[in-house]
């Protein structure tokens, strides 16, 4: 279990800016968040080294952005519409609703159910178990019944049966149906994957755990096209560089990460292997990362309800056939989440306590922090500030309270560096900068201050 509780995270995302309750001064709106001044820069921060990692990192890689709101013979297509639910059940006294397997896995989670549990099974372990409504205590259940998950909405001016759109709840199948268009414009060669990052929209029944599952969220996915013989070999090699992302970049321990390899019986319709990479969240252990090998499924659902074919002509053999997939999918907001759970602390100094952030300098929201140690020196000091922000590096000017109390609010927040302008900077030009790990102080040339940040970036 994470060393922190979820309350203890969330109050302090929300003091230093990082998360916001959504809507709050209406009373909020339930499991959705804001991303702050500070939360924003982690954010976008985080999306970027993926995207260098995994995308404009590897010869064989290109990106998409493809529309949220896409045909909806898309969906039909991919099983969506006829599959794409949770069992859901309510209690007849105080009408609150439940997913099903949700609720007995919270009493009894050591019970052999997945998506695959007949409805009448389910049913049966609650009678038998004598599952009470957690609400109101009372036994007083409906029928199951299939929840679909899609947010349905409507184009143009009449609400009926032929305008009906859905907010779409991942991102694959607009790489999907794009496959044609990025292969033949770039003339790819199979094995090629394709990155995006974007929004999704799954309306569940029982989202919560802060932002671990909510309604609206980002997805960083990768469809990588291989040939089917080649597909397990694929596999082991995105595995591989999961963890070299998790491990070497955001410098993860390894004990609070571990494989779950779904058994044959609970995999999805699509898949033939599935690995979940799972983190020790404060709630305890659960999926952080996907790593699945969809096989050629998507593709020929395309291409049956299309009519056009999706087929790759393979230049060596003159022959077409449908590429294999393999699939490494993560949520942002779920990545985040595990990353400050990681990298937070409370620290002991001296007498007193630090809380910090102890991010890796690519990701910090603001890499240094300049700190005029009077008001009289404000004006020397934001030249230093101007001079770091046209170097392109985020940065942080704060003049509020004495230099200690500032030094921790840029620990709290990650910031890498501290410079300090004080009554001999104008005599020596020369600025303090202060580590945020070590502590440790160090006097520099104002000079040498952007080719000191860009070294330590590297």
């Amino acid at each position: 279990m994470s060393k922190f509780t979820q309350d203890k995270i969330v109050n302090y995302l929300k003091n230093y800016g990082f998360v916001f309750p959504c809507s709050e001064i209406y009373n909020g709106l339930a499991n959705a968040w804001d991303y702050g001044p500070v939360g924003v820069l982690l954010k976008n921060n985080l999306k970027a080294l993926w995207w260098s990692y995994f995308v404009t990192g590897q010869r064989n890689m290109v990106g998409l952005d493809s529309s949220i709101l896409l045909n909806p013979d898309v969906w039909k297509a991919s099983g969506h519409l006829s599959s794409f639910t949770d069992p859901l059940i309510d209690c007849k006294a105080c009408k609150q609703r439940f997913r099903v397997d949700k609720l007995i896995l919270s009493l009894y989670p050591d019970l052999k159910i997945n998506e695959k549990t007949s409805f009448n099974d389910l049913l049966k372990i609650i009678k038998d178990k004598h599952i009470t409504c957690p609400s109101c205590k009372k036994f007083a259940w409906t029928e199951i019944r299939n929840f679909n998950l899609m947010f349905q909405t409507y184009q143009g001016v009449v609400n009926d049966k032929k305008s009906v759109l859905y907010l779409r709840p991942e991102t694959a199948q607009g790489i999907f149906i794009n496959f044609v268009n990025i292969q033949r414009s770039l003339h790819l060669k199979v094995p090629f994957g394709v990155g995006q990052i974007g929004k999704a929209f799954r309306n569940e029944i029982t989202p919560g755990n802060f932002i671990f599952r909510t309604r609206e969220f980002e997805q960083m996915e990768i469809e990588f096209f291989c040939y089917p013989k080649d597909s397990e070999k694929s596999f082991e090699v995105w595995l591989e560089k999961i963890k070299g992302f998790l491990y070497k970049h955001l410098m993860f321990s390894k004990t609070n990460i571990k494989l779950h390899e779904h058994a044959k019986a609970d995999l999805s319709h699509y898949s033939s292997r599935t690995i979940d990479i799972e983190y020790n969240f404060p709630h305890g252990w659960s999926e952080l990362w996907g790593l699945a090998n969809r096989t050629d499924f998507d593709l020929l659902s395309h291409e049956k309800y299309s009519k056009k074919t999706l087929a790759y002509l393979d230049p060596k053999t003159n022959k077409r056939f449908i590429p294999y997939v393999i699939e490494p999918s993560v949520g942002v907001e779920r990545l985040l989440y595990a990353l400050i759970c990681e990298k937070y602390a409370i620290e002991k100094v001296g007498n007193d306590e630090r809380e910090v952030l102890h991010l890796p300098y690519a990701l910090c929201p603001y890499k240094v922090a300049v700190l005029p140690l009077s008001n009289k020196l404000e004006k020397q000091a934001n030249k230093i500030f101007e001079q770091i922000l046209k170097a392109n590096l985020s940065c942080a000017f704060d003049i509020t309270g004495s230099i200690g109390k500032r030094y921790r609010r840029q620990d709290a927040i990650g910031t890498m560096y501290c410079l300090t302008y004080d009554f001999d900077s104008d005599k020596d030009h020369c600025v303090t900068i202060r580590n945020r790990d070590s502590m440790k102080q160090e006097r520099i040339k104002i000079s040498e201050i952007i080719a000191y940040l860009n070294k330590a970036n590297k």
